[in-house]
């Protein structure tokens, strides 16, 4: 990435004396999406508010285009950033007309030259025949494109959007999603996008900054959270899995269902194996499981199992046409380099 156009350097905030956002350090450079993902509580609005000049930090640095916009003796605000914001809410106005909500911010452009920028963004984003339309007579999805029409009318560096999409009915949420991703990146602007929804910053990001508790528990591109999580809490993040305590064994994690490499990990040690649903197959050399439940859904059969020896239920997704029904007895083993091994900190020491 060249020089970054939005940089965060050690971000700390706190509030009633409760640290929410913890040294986070991100970087977005232009026409790039960056999505900063966790759960409730997290700190990710909190650190969107900040680089917007919304919220101040308690101690680090934010830069816009190299020039430091907040840190000790220094804030340039909001409106001075060159950033453009879009919230959950969007905050249309609605006695505005749809080119009067993106005219409203190019106040110092004649008006003809503000109407014509109006127009073309509309135009980019689909709205060129719902111009003169007041906010309550457009969609959800046109109200949503409005509301980055108008962020984006003052030619802003940075796009902060702040859970933009979660309010669309689930059917319209990927085809919006799409076309304003698109525009932004069209336009070049660094893009940082909050999400609690993983699948969405899955989908979206060229790169993915998680957090949790206010700290940074890993970044990078979307494969490599997805495929290389940092413990065993992101992976469940990303999605289900099942957790199989295990040992080290000859370098691998053994685990009823077959053995999971595990390299650099002492002999003996107590780890944990996070096993996604859809890493499991019917075939010989696997565990006998019994079968409680199986439910068919869009990918697979969804089956849940009596774990080997007790404990929670197993989670697997087989093959739909898998001929399975509960009482079945099955063999069920882990297709061959699946499965993430983390230690067991809970574990007492062997």
């Amino acid at each position: 990435m060249n020089a970054p156009v939005l940089a965060l350097r050690a971000i700390t905030k706190s509030f009633a004396g409760r640290t929410v956002v913890d040294g986070v350090t991100l970087e977005v450079g232009a026409g790039e999406v960056v999505c900063l993902l966790g759960g409730s509580g997290s700190g990710k609005s909190t650190t969107l508010r900040i680089a917007a000049g919304i919220e101040r930090p308690e101690s680090g640095e934010v830069s816009i285009d190299g020039e430091v916009v907040d840190a000790a003796g220094v804030f340039v605000p909001p409106e001075k950033r060159r950033v453009g914001l879009v919230f959950q809410d969007l905050a249309l106005f609605p006695h505005l007309t749809a080119r009067a909500n993106v005219t409203f911010g190019l106040f110092r452009l004649a008006k003809a030259e503000a109407r014509a920028r109006a127009d073309a963004l509309l135009a980019m984003v689909g709205l060129a025949a719902h111009a003169d339309a007041w906010p309550h007579q457009l969609s959800g999805g046109e109200q949503q494109r409005l509301a980055v029409a108008r962020a984006l009318a003052p030619e802003p560096r940075a796009m902060l959007l702040d859970e933009p999409f979660s309010g669309l009915d689930a059917r319209l949420r990927d085809g919006v999603r799409r076309d304003v991703l698109a525009v932004l990146r069209g336009q070049g602007a660094a893009t940082l996008l909050v999400t609690h929804d993983p699948d969405e910053a899955l989908r979206c990001a060229d790169r993915i900054v998680l957090l949790r508790a206010g700290r940074i528990v890993q970044s990078g591109p979307p494969a490599a959270l997805l495929g290389a999580p940092a413990d065993f809490e992101t992976a469940a993040f990303f999605s289900p899995v099942n957790r199989v305590a295990a040992r080290i064994a000859g370098g691998r994690a053994a685990t009823p269902f077959g053995p999971v490499a595990a390299s650099g990990r002492a002999e003996g040690e107590a780890v944990l194996v996070a096993i996604r649903p859809s890493d499991l197959e019917i075939g010989a050399g696997g565990a006998s499981v019994d079968v409680l439940a199986a439910q068919i859904a869009s990918d697979g059969l969804h089956v849940q199992c009596a774990m080997p020896g007790g404990g929670p239920a197993l989670d697997a997704v087989f093959d739909a046409a898998a001929a399975v029904r509960p009482g079945d007895a099955l063999p069920v083993r882990l297709k061959s380099g699946r499965g993430f091994v983390f230690a067991d900190t809970a574990a007492p020491a062997s």
